[in-house]
């Protein structure tokens, strides 16, 4: 019994000084280790900044993080002398220590091992008294700190701790991937490094213990004698566990990464490797929000016309409509800008929109002639005439030719009878025209196919055919910018694969992956060469189709579908609103709404999010709020370290002062993933299995050391698309 309390007195290193709810400081003892810690049984490092203390108490433990190291002047000496010797003590300096009480270790009996262990609870139910000893942690009490007593929360090792004895990290894929996880620290902090490992870690994990499972289940049936369990426990569980993970490279760093995996699905654009895919995003597949942020769609005009045109094209329409369906959408057209000029009163029909009303009626006579001879004999040719002989007769008797006094205006003042008798007129074509068969119920979002060359044709027949003579030009931007991107080398073939066609369940399956991930539990899509102008919409339409694929699983099943959204670079397509923002959303708007909605509703779908940033005070709010774990690296930039400072929970700002100043590889993991706020040295990749985001090479290649052979002619012909015959080439060599 000495002997235990001999050992406990030999860890007491302090005592209490003062306490409050968010710090308590403590006073160490003289005789207190400097730097290294022996009296803990295992040679550690103290004091260190965000090392552990404990108080014990009634309720157990509290546990104290170090977060501020210091010398005071005491106001007293701290001994009353040496009396053998008559000699008195002066006062003199004494170290101090702040600590930040964040939890209690309780000792308990654990149901796993039966054995006597610790266990740490978040909070303090009992907070120390002025004069408490302080005192080391035990290497047992520390892996307790460190490493989670649920079993579930060990699933996943991802480093070590340093300041806690080297205590095992691990994490809970379903608590770090379920709620969304934010990766946050300078460039060359390990960012992706870590990212990478996460990846790898939880597959690797999880098809450990998916064999287990099959080993388990053909045992069991083996010693019934039972072949046929046998057979079925390895038609379930057989294959690859059935996880997806879908990365959004836009920088290219993950293709090597995972070189040595079996099944993964590479895509690029224009691939020259072999294994990789070229990757397709048909236009098709495209939203009516989506076309509307690509094309800069205004809405007045052209927003309607774009969005009539993919409905027309979805629901299978080509250029050459019926002439049934242009002559009511025509029709429709006369009858809303009739309607504005009766609501409007006399000032619609009289002094100068007399002018514009006569030109109106000489239209609809003019188109009504026109379409007259399209149509075979019947009841909807005599009622289109009868309404061009009444326009034409209201237009000709109101004309200024008939009235030389009224010159100055073109037509005199027209009154509301005209107006009513062609309003009505256009009714009644309406109604022969009424026929639920001509309209087009395929919404403009649904996925359908269609061919997209013929889209800016069709958007330029709707505009010319709409009563507005203006609707032609506004529409002209929108269709060169359709051309512009189907004309593109690299782009044409990713929005449009002529050659190659595909499905929609075809794409599904081969981007988000098959039942069971028979083709893999990871997708890469490789995004570098994909252009700038378009790479918000290409990155908006995969995330927006991954989730409302997994909005419809759930749907459908009643059952979420667990699937990983990896975004690096998240700054640069996740980007903080504005206040200048217009009513026409730009490809960056679009981009940001997808992934807010994403980061909002994902979790009850089984979507997880995983953003990779540099600059998170870039990042939108409304995504970094709905991250419940963080990854925190090195971050160096104030207005960086003040985000993150607000984003942190509890009392735990302190913790991250250490930020700046934390060398690559180490990175501080708090949030519901982690039982504690704790550093981890995340553990090191092969090089192999690194993403290719090293520093650049400099002095290797200036002294000679690494070769860089340079064939600009081979870069310009992939550039321009233009390969270059090898006698012409020969020949301006010979020139030179």
């Amino acid at each position: 019994m000495s002997k235990a309390i001999e050992q406990l007195s030999s860890l007491i290193i302090g005592y209490v000084e003062s306490v409050s709810p968010s710090e308590i400081k403590v006073i160490l003892e003289p005789n207190a280790p400097q730097s290294t810690a022996l009296n803990t049984g295992v040679p550690s490092g103290f004091p260190r900044i965000n090392g552990y203390l404990l108080i014990p108490s009634e309720a157990g433990a509290v546990v104290g993080l170090i977060v501020w190291l210091g010398v005071e002047r005491s106001q007293f000496p701290k001994r009353m002398g040496l009396k053998d010797f008559g000699l008195v003590d002066l006062p003199f300096p004494l170290r101090k220590v702040t600590l930040m009480p964040f939890g209690t270790l309780v000792h308990c009996r654990l149901p796993r091992n039966g054995r006597n262990e610790y266990m740490l609870k978040r909070g303090v139910s009992a907070f120390p008294s002025v004069g408490d000893s302080v005192q080391l942690p035990t290497a047992p009490q520390l892996q307790s700190i460190i490493e989670a007593s649920d079993m579930n929360d060990r699933r996943v090792k991802i480093g070590t701790s340093p300041l806690a004895a080297n205590a095992t990290v691990t994490v809970d894929p379903d608590k770090i991937f379920g709620r969304h996880l934010a990766v946050l620290g300078n460039t060359g902090s390990g960012k992706s490094c870590s990212v990478a490992g996460l990846i790898r870690w939880s597959l690797e994990g999880a098809r450990k213990q998916h064999e287990e499972y099959i080993q388990k289940e053909r045992e069991s049936a083996r010693a019934l004698g039972n072949h046929e369990n046998e057979r079925l426990a390895v038609s379930r569980y057989g294959g690859p566990p059935n996880a997806r993970f879908i990365i959004l490279d836009p920088n290219g760093e993950y293709s090597g990464a995972f070189a040595d995996w079996h099944d993964v699905r590479r895509f690029q654009v224009s691939p020259k490797t072999d294994g990789i895919h070229p990757l397709k995003l048909p236009a098709w597949m495209w939203n009516s929000q989506e076309w509307s942020a690509f094309g800069h769609a205004a809405p007045g005009v052209q927003r309607p016309i774009l969005l009539q045109g993919l409905r027309d094209m979805r629901a299978g329409s080509v250029i050459i409509e019926p002439i049934e369906m242009r002559l009511r959408r025509l029709m429709k057209g006369y009858d809303r800008l009739l309607e504005s000029r009766i609501a409007l009163g006399p000032q619609g029909y009289t002094s100068r929109a007399a002018s514009e009303t006569g030109r109106l009626m000489s239209n609809i006579a003019d188109d009504c002639q026109n379409r007259i001879a399209e149509l075979s004999e019947g009841s909807l040719r005599d009622r289109l005439e009868t309404l061009g002989l009444k326009a034409h007769s209201i237009a000709n008797t109101h004309h200024w030719d008939r009235d030389r006094r009224q010159i100055s205006r073109g037509y005199n003042d027209f009154n509301e009878t005209d107006i009513t008798s062609v309003h009505a007129l256009i009714h009644t074509v309406l109604d022969e025209l009424h026929d639920p068969g001509m309209e087009t119920h395929v919404s403009e979002d649904a996925p359908s196919p269609f061919d997209i060359n013929s889209l800016p044709d069709h958007l330029e027949q709707i505009a010319s055919d709409s009563p507005t003579g203006q609707a032609a030009q506004f529409i002209a931007t929108l269709s060169m910018r359709i051309r512009m991107m189907l004309a593109d080398r690299r782009l044409g073939p990713v929005v449009n694969p002529n050659e190659q066609s595909i499905t929609f369940e075809q794409w599904l399956e081969s981007y988000i992956g098959k039942d069971k991930a028979e083709n893999g539990e990871l997708a890469i899509l490789d995004l570098s060469l994909v252009p700038s102008d378009v790479l918000h919409i290409v990155i908006a339409v995969v995330a927006r189709i991954i989730f409302e694929a997994t909005q419809r699983y759930r749907k459908l099943t009643d059952r979420e579908l667990p699937t990983v959204l990896v975004l690096e670079e998240a700054h640069t397509f996740v980007r903080r609103g504005t206040d200048e923002e217009s009513e026409t959303p730009s490809p960056s708007q679009m981009c940001r709404h997808t992934f807010e909605r994403i980061a909002r509703e994902g979790r009850k779908f089984g979507l997880g999010l995983v953003l990779s940033s540099q600059r998170p005070s870039e990042l939108s709010p409304t995504v970094l709020a709905q991250c419940n774990t963080f990854l925190l690296h090195r971050i160096v930039n104030d207005q960086d370290q003040e985000l993150v400072g607000k984003l942190i929970p509890d009392n735990l700002g302190g913790l991250l002062k250490e930020l700046p100043s934390l060398p690559s590889r180490h990175a501080i993991l708090l949030g519901w993933a982690a039982t504690m706020p704790t550093l981890v040295e995340i553990t090191e990749l092969p090089i192999a299995h690194r993403p290719w985001s090293s520093d650049p090479q400099f002095w290797d290649v200036w002294t000679g050391k690494t070769e860089r052979p340079i064939n600009w002619r081979e870069i310009v012909n992939d550039w321009t698309g233009i390969e270059q015959e090898a006698n012409a080439s020969d020949e301006n060599e010979e020139s030179l």
